[in-house]
């Protein structure tokens, strides 16, 4: 008998952005789709963040932004990613980010970018599309 693989998020709220209602309704929706969540809380720095993602053995580090600074955040967490040898972690972005700022996210790592009003299915379905399971 084969036993599926569950699928463990992180969902991040790095630096000083307090709002995280959007990332609790993310949370939840993942965990209806059959996935375990692990939250980090609010501000948390990138640091904090891959280091939850070491010890909870995370397939995927999804980071929920509505200050602005995603660039920025990104370019650092995409470094401490590859430091820390996560590579085949998947990583998301979602919340306040202009379209124009999706390709330089890209251009860092970041494999899937979620602008706000973004479907939770479609968020759900790129997490089970892209996801490398560990051990599976």
């Amino acid at each position: 008998m084969e036993t599926k693989k569950i699928i463990r998020v992180l969902i991040a709220k790095i630096g000083l952005d307090g709002h995280d209602v959007g990332a609790k309704v993310l949370i939840y929706w993942l965990r209806d789709q059959g996935m375990e969540v692990i939250y980090t809380g609010l501000r948390q720095s990138v640091e904090q963040v891959v280091e939850v993602a070491l010890q909870e053995a995370v397939d995927v580090i999804g980071v929920s932004i509505l200050s602005g600074s995603h660039v920025e955040i990104a370019r650092k967490l995409m470094t401490k990613i590859r430091e820390r040898k996560l590579d085949d972690v998947l990583v998301l972005f979602g919340g306040t980010i202009p379209k124009d700022d999706i390709a330089l996210l890209k251009n860092e790592g970041v494999q899937g970018v979620f602008p706000s009003h973004s479907k939770l299915e479609d968020i759900s379905t790129f997490i089970k599309n892209n996801v490398k399971l560990a051990g599976a």
